[in-house]
């Protein structure tokens, strides 16, 4: 279970956070109906390459999400994104937590982009790791991904010159 040296606070799965206009609600594999439906546009996947995934696939893929790291040292963190008027899922965010360093992503399905909706997600979500001991967050960028870019800018993250994947690390030092 991470811990952030003295504070008394840790996790070992995903906790339900809320915004003004989203709730992140930790990610079960009942969400794999919905969340193909939300994540079914093919341009979603521009940037990171693959194509939407089936409810199927999605529910054998957040059954081991929910299931947690086969590794002790890794925390997998994973929401659904839900607008708080109608409860309608959005999209998702991410977390690898390894050590006092979380790993971040979003996705909003394509009807709601452009709204503010990631960028108030990812925020929340950085708020959320920070108040649970996180000390560092990054991202992975793709360089023509300005929407994402614009994001991980909003939530406090700074690109840095390292690579990888053909994608720019974003980078934010946090306080708790």
């Amino acid at each position: 279970m991470f811990e952030d040296g003295g504070a008394g606070k840790a996790f070992t799965r995903a906790w339900a956070l809320s915004g003004a206009r989203v709730e992140l609600e930790p990610l079960r594999a009942a969400h794999a109906e919905e969340m193909a439906e939300v994540l079914g546009d093919p341009a979603l996947h521009r940037f990171i390459g693959g194509a939407p995934d089936t409810a199927e696939g999605l529910r054998a893929r957040y059954a081991r999400l929910a299931a947690g790291s086969p590794d002790p040292a890794v925390h997998w963190l994973n929401w659904v994104i839900r607008l708080r008027g109608d409860h309608r899922a959005v999209g998702t965010v991410q977390a690898t937590v390894t050590g006092a360093t979380a790993e971040v992503a979003w996705v909003v399905g394509t009807p709601w982009q452009g709204r503010g909706l990631a960028r108030e997600a990812a925020r929340l979500l950085v708020a959320g790791l920070a108040a649970r001991g996180v000390r560092r967050v990054v991202a992975h960028i793709h360089p023509d991904h300005t929407a994402s870019a614009a994001v991980a800018r909003a939530a406090g993250l700074t690109p840095t010159d390292v690579w990888q994947d053909g994608e720019v690390r974003w980078r934010a030092e946090l306080t708790g």
